[in-house]
């Protein structure tokens, strides 16, 4: 019996799905609309997170050892620094890659080149260069070279200079806006969503209203709730599966003409490769949202509405 009312029960989802053809096409155009909304948050975050990646990336701080530090005594700082919680990354840069360095920045300038061979020997000292976690962790990084790990065998500070301080209020800036802007983009995510959630529900609710007749004759003879809720849950189900498949054909023509502008725009994303590469997560999380939007959609529109 079971099997028999479950079998009544979708093939009646799918006559009223046919049926109400103009209302099932309103119904799946709304879900393509907030399916799309779903799915451009995904992207939005992406692009975000592809952004504030590169920003951080390009933050850190600069520890410079004064002349005399023995190359050991520095490993070993680095070493320190490496165990740390905050630290993501340590470069070592000795002092003749330094010198390197700065001989190729200055090498269009010949007076600080001639200055630099007059000197008997090599002025830089060896450097670190830290990236952190986060933005945030810096000042704890710039801290610990305060601490006695910074200290020689013998007892005193290797420790030229560090340069956080000298960037501290750019950093903090910095950190101040990726911790806002990653609010403000989970803020309008759900605003978008919840818009998007209950304009279907009210569409759907429509469209159930149209059917108030059917659903009385269906309580008069004696059907029970269940029996009466099934068919509409059906159909938002099929409103879903169907929105959820036009929305993945839409999201392949526009990721492909974005991709150009995302990848020279926004810090080198392709949101067309992005697209493909997590195609079977954006899926998963299109067609399950299209799917619960419809059924519960249906169901809620129901109960409520028509006080079963």
């Amino acid at each position: 019996m079971f099997w028999t009312n479950t079998k009544r029960i979708i093939r009646s989802g799918f006559t009223n799905f046919w049926r109400n053809g103009f209302i099932s096409l309103s119904s799946v155009l709304i879900m393509v609309i907030t399916l799309f909304v779903i799915g451009s948050a995904i992207f939005l975050g992406a692009v975000l997170q592809s952004s504030l990646a590169q920003l951080k990336n390009k933050v850190d701080i600069n520890v410079y050892f004064v002349t005399t530090a023995v190359e050991g005594d520095v490993l070993a700082v680095k070493k320190s620094v490496e165990g740390l919680a905050e630290v993501a990354n340590v470069e070592y840069v000795s002092r003749e890659d330094a010198l390197a360095k700065f001989e190729e920045r200055h090498k269009n300038d010949q007076l600080t080149l001639q200055a630099l061979e007059e000197l008997d020997d090599n002025p830089l000292g060896a450097a670190l260069n830290i990236k952190a976690k986060d933005p945030s962790q810096y000042e704890a990084i710039a801290a610990f070279f305060k601490s006695d790990d910074a200290l020689s065998r013998n007892g005193s500070s290797i420790i030229d200079k560090i340069n956080y301080y000298q960037n501290k209020n750019a950093i903090d800036k910095l950190t101040k806006i990726i911790q806002s802007a990653e609010k403000v983009s989970f803020g309008l995510t759900i605003l978008l969503v919840v818009l998007s959630v209950i304009i279907t529900f009210n569409t759907i609710r429509l469209t159930i209203f149209t059917s108030r007749e059917e659903i009385s004759v269906m309580r008069l003879v004696g059907a029970n709730n269940m029996y009466i809720r099934g068919p509409f849950v059906v159909s938002g189900i099929i409103y879903g599966i169907i929105s959820a498949v036009l929305t993945l054909l839409i999201f392949y023509p526009v990721t492909l003409s974005l991709k150009g502008v995302t990848e020279n725009f926004f810090t080198g994303i392709n949101l067309f490769e992005y697209y493909i590469a997590n195609f079977a997560q954006i899926f998963l999380l299109i067609v399950c949202s299209g799917i619960l939007m419809g059924a519960v959609s249906s169901f809620l529109a129901v109960r409520r509405y028509l006080k079963i």
